[in-house]
């Protein structure tokens, strides 16, 4: 499936120098990394996710005829620039964290080394890809860590920021251990199991609450979950009971709005009296992972949560600061000293340690060559620009995400404002930055 809308989905600056570089034969091999620099005030770890899409955007990397007339009548490349474009590919290696993988600030998540032009023109979009997915899928793993046991869901499409963003949110939110999501189109695309409820117009657009119960619960008796929150959550909870005892099914109940933890309370007692002690509470509204937290903590018997506008805009962290840059060309390690900015130099690799209880207790940033204690997160993805075997199925990159969420350190997992983990930066490292400083 394709990645994206094309290899001109990039900043123009990419063309120009990229202009530039095959004007003066600048085709030396070039390493990049692609990192978040500091992490949000609100975040202990981040997610990495994405890579699919990064790499199936890199191995079908070509202008089309629309994209090379364009780029012909633009006005400032010349022709011998736009036969060259005709001829592209994507021919380099990639080093990437699995998806699913916890990572920390300065820590690359993805390598690339190709001739300068190929990784040069990569920047933009792999940027785009990584970053929103990497976004949305640590967003999405705070609420899995806040309301353990509870079905999540993902409700966002509506308010993410176009079409794109809400498919890719509806990945991102599943592989970080989401049940599924309301957006039909992530089942077809990607598998991913999807829910629903009903809206308040299928309510209103009726004369009567109860006959919109009865006729939807009639058309889907396997899904029929009803929102008790159109007029008087409580009179329509108790109509529910009265229509189950004339033999209408009812799998659950939604809450959309107000107080979600004492109408869960009063609508469970209404159920339970009734004898609907099977039928589930499924609550949304704005939430995310704080207020999770506070109603799983206040006892409020609710069985899931639809994850919406909070989720697919990351709302309170809505981006992190990710860069991609050159760390070695020519064969000599490179180095941005921007202030505030600067990057470390030479190709780079991020060793974890596990304590005995298999919880995450250190990382090291080093030199490729320089080993340290530990698992390496790098792997290789691809060579030559060719994937190495196939890529871990969704499902698998999931499991790996709740297994990477299982091994973080309590602090992270309880999601403390302020929790550090120690990730540290290899004495070889710092001595290479150092005399990069010094020339």
């Amino acid at each position: 499936m394709s990645a994206g809308p094309g290899v001109l989905l990039t900043d123009l600056y990419q063309l120009t120098m990229l202009h530039a570089y095959v004007r003066r034969g600048m085709g030396e091999t070039a390493v990049f990394e692609l990192f978040v620099r500091t992490l949000p005030p609100a975040r202990g770890f981040l997610l990495a996710a994405g890579l699919e899409q990064a790499l199936d955007y890199l191995s079908t990397l070509r202008f089309t005829a629309e994209d090379l007339a364009w780029v012909a009548r633009e006005g400032r490349f010349d022709r011998a620039f736009v036969d060259y474009l005709a001829r592209l590919r994507f021919t380099g290696d990639v080093h990437a964290m699995p998806e699913g993988t916890v990572f920390f600030a300065d820590e690359p998540i993805l390598r690339v080394t190709a001739p300068l032009p190929e990784a040069q023109l990569v920047e933009s979009r792999l940027l785009n890809l990584l970053h929103f997915q990497t976004l949305v899928a640590s967003k999405a793993a705070r609420a899995v860590l806040a309301a353990p046991g509870k079905l999540l869901v993902d409700f966002g499409m509506r308010r993410a920021h176009g079409a794109e963003a809400a498919r890719l949110a509806a990945r991102a939110s599943y592989l970080a251990g989401l049940a599924g999501s309301a957006t039909v189109l992530a089942n077809l695309h990607f598998g991913i199991p999807v829910y629903g409820t009903m809206a308040h117009s299928f309510v209103q657009a009726h004369d009567d609450e109860a006959e919109a119960f009865a006729h939807f619960a009639a058309d889907d008796p396997e899904h029929a979950v009803l929102l008790l929150d159109t007029y008087d959550t409580e009179e329509a909870a108790a109509k529910v009971v009265a229509l189950a005892r004339e033999g209408v099914a009812v799998r659950g109940v939604r809450l959309d709005s107000g107080d979600l933890a004492e109408h869960a309370r009063r609508v469970r007692r209404i159920l339970d009296a009734g004898g609907l002690r099977e039928v589930t509470i499924f609550a949304s509204g704005n939430l995310d992972e704080d207020a999770l937290r506070d109603l799983v903590a206040s006892g409020a018997p609710i069985d899931g949560f639809g994850l919406g506008t909070r989720l697919v805009t990351s709302a309170d962290a809505p981006y992190l600061d990710c860069a991609y840059k050159l760390v070695e060309y020519a064969g000599r390690p490179r180095r941005k000293r921007s202030e505030g900015k600067a990057s470390w130099p030479g190709r780079k690799q991020v060793w974890r340690r596990h304590g005995d209880d298999g919880r995450m207790c250190g990382d090291v940033l080093a030199l490729e060559d320089d080993a340290q204690a530990g698992t390496a997160l790098l792997v290789p993805v691809m060579r030559a620009g060719r994937r190495l075997g196939l890529s871990p199925s969704l499902a698998a990159s999931r499991a790996h995400a709740a297994a990477e969420l299982g091994r973080l350190p309590e602090v992270l997992r309880r999601l403390e404002p302020g929790a550090a983990y120690p990730a540290t930066v290899a004495p070889a490292l710092r001595a290479l930055a150092a005399a990069l400083d010094g020339r």
